[in-house]
């Protein structure tokens, strides 16, 4: 007489182990999460620079205009540069924007120059 365990092994019938399921389940549950966290601490510290404009002072003078958007209470850090008509680096500038009550912020820079600039603007923005 042939076994209910004879049977199974011959027709490939074999108890199910939950085990790896679980725990291939509990793996990518910690992946999405972590990845979720990374990219909600990445958003928080974003900042955001627009140009409002520039004004030609001098053959080694501009003032550039900027608005910066996003972190509230903490430092900002951006780098301003003045560039000339075929769009290379003739000056730039470390700006640090003190931590404020608003979500944006309106700043002004002048920027030293080794040449005539024909525009200025804001190259990138972090906090700090």
């Amino acid at each position: 007489m042939t076994t209910a365990q004879e049977l199974d092994d011959r027709y490939g019938r074999t108890r199910r182990r939950r085990a790896p399921w679980i725990a291939a389940a509990v793996v990518a549950v910690l992946a999405v999460g972590a990845f979720g966290w990374m990219t909600v601490t990445t958003q928080m510290n974003a900042v955001d620079a627009d140009d409002l404009g520039f004004d030609l002072v001098d053959e080694h003078t501009v003032d550039v205009r900027f608005q910066v958007t996003g972190v509230q209470g903490k430092d900002v850090v951006c780098i301003v540069e003045a560039l000339d008509e075929e769009f290379g680096v003739v000056g730039w500038k470390v700006v640090e924007v003190p931590a404020g009550d608003r979500h944006s912020q309106a700043v002004s820079a002048t920027i030293p120059t080794v040449s005539a600039a024909t525009t200025g603007l804001v190259n990138t923005c972090w906090v700090a």
